[in-house]
């Protein structure tokens, strides 16, 4: 959703490695002329724009040759690149359906802006930053951010739309391509993180019938006070239970479907910017939802969520039942029946592998060094204490740290090479439709 190179680039990057308008003019400086090196569609690629590039690159960590053959090696590599991202562009700026707000750019320059100037100590040292990274300005350099962005959005929407469609699938690479991908990139492979295997059975207290009712009354008498024109973030700070968002004002930002839960997702996805939902009952408990803005398959919305207090009574009887499970399983029943009827849904039950460091810290607490493949004893998580979980917890297997093989990480690869053959392909359909005049 946040998609686009300037949000994903470091402070190095975003500041120190790129030279935009006042590069050019040093480079143009540099050179007698400027040359262009590409045509795609009408629109010129020029030599000093593939240097910026090789600039940009470095600062994200790539190193260039030194030889000038390499080095040449390295420009056509980069003006490859650059005419792959120019041909999506312009094919999502063909798309009427694609549609890229002012807004929703200017928001996540903003958001750019302010993630770089908080690693400054001063304003001086940040403006002495952009002016070694060669802009001008502050105001030039938001103005580079915000081309950068609309650019990533727009690549981002087109291939998720054609996704979506069904016209970009992957394709599977054959097991000889996947080795040599493996061998020509083993080397920068990480070490394989210390990872346990486990399953586990998460019970949740449930409010009862008095505490949803309650819930609904103030959720429905808050949707009558929106509606009369109250301030829809001060309302989520001030009653919202969803921590996430609370602080921000119940600000969700874009998503499409099937990452919220599918009640909430049906009633924002049927929403007009500006309309307050009544009370929409999930698991969580009772949400108001307000759209904000609509694109083609996604939203941006906000919402405020009341959840029903769960009683000292409620929490015991989880309690309990957690306690009932874990003897069930120590006595032989069956894991998958205990999961499907106790198990909170929401919560994984089968984690395959999971590095050590991605752990929530009440897992930490709880397994600690803990080898021993088996059942544990059960444990609490949460970090509201008036809203805690129960976990049945059976740890499968307990992986060293060690190197990565093939079969580790063939999964994987197949996987984001089958999405990058599919967007080579459909590279090749738009060379095929497009003017591309690539010079030596």
């Amino acid at each position: 959703m946040r998609g686009g190179s300037a949000m994903r680039l470091g402070l190095a990057l975003v500041l120190g490695g790129a030279a935009r308008a006042a590069g050019q003019r040093e480079l143009a400086s540099a050179r007698p002329v400027d040359r262009i090196v590409a045509i795609v569609g009408s629109k010129p690629i020029l030599a000093s724009q593939v240097e910026e590039q090789l600039v940009l690159a470095q600062a994200q960590g790539m190193t260039l040759p030194t030889d000038s053959a390499g080095r040449a090696a390295a420009r056509r590599q980069v003006l490859g690149q650059m005419v792959d991202e120019e041909l999506v562009v312009q094919q999502a700026e063909r798309d009427t359906t694609i549609k890229v707000t002012d807004q929703e750019v200017q928001d996540q320059v903003e958001q750019t802006v302010q993630n770089v100037r908080k690693q400054f100590t001063s304003i001086t040292e940040f403006q002495a930053q952009l002016r070694a990274a060669q802009f001008l300005s502050e105001e030039e350099w938001r103005r580079w951010l915000a081309d950068q962005q609309r650019r990533g959005i727009l690549q981002k929407r087109l291939l998720d739309q054609l996704r979506e469609k069904g016209k970009l699938r992957p394709i599977p690479p054959t097991d000889a391509q996947m080795r040599q991908f493996w061998e020509e990139n083993r080397a920068q492979q990480p070490k394989r993180p210390a990872a346990i295997s486990f399953r586990q059975i998460v019970v949740t207290p449930r409010a009862d019938s008095t505490a949803r009712a309650r819930a609904r009354q103030l959720a429905e008498s808050l949707v009558v006070v929106l509606r009369h024109g109250a301030n829809f973030a001060d309302v989520a700070k001030k009653y919202s239970a969803d921590s996430a968002s609370r602080e921000q004002g119940g600000e969700l930002g874009w998503f499409r479907r099937a990452v919220m839960v599918k009640e909430f997702e049906d009633i924002a996805f049927r929403l007009r910017p500006g309309e307050i939902s009544d009370p929409v009952e999930t698991e969580f408990g009772y949400h108001i939802i307000q759209v904000e803005r609509v694109q083609p398959a996604e939203v941006l919305a906000r919402h405020v969520l009341i959840a029903p207090s769960i009683s000292a009574a409620q929490i015991e009887r989880a309690r309990r039942v957690a306690d009932s499970v874990h003897a069930a399983l120590a006595a032989g029943a069956p894991f998958d029946s205990l999961a499907r009827r106790y198990g909170d849904p929401q919560e994984g039950k089968i984690v395959p592998e999971l590095p050590l460091t991605q752990l929530p810290p009440d897992y930490q607490r709880a397994i600690g060094s803990d080898t021993v493949p088996g059942l544990k004893p059960v444990f609490e998580v949460g970090a509201d204490s008036r809203r805690p979980k129960f976990v049945v917890f059976e740890l499968t297997k307990r992986l060293p740290e060690g190197e990565l093989s093939f079969e580790d990480v063939k999964d994987r690869i197949r996987e984001n090479m089958g999405q990058q053959l599919a967007v080579q392909h459909y590279l090749e359909i738009l060379r095929r439709t497009t003017y591309v005049d690539i010079r030596p």
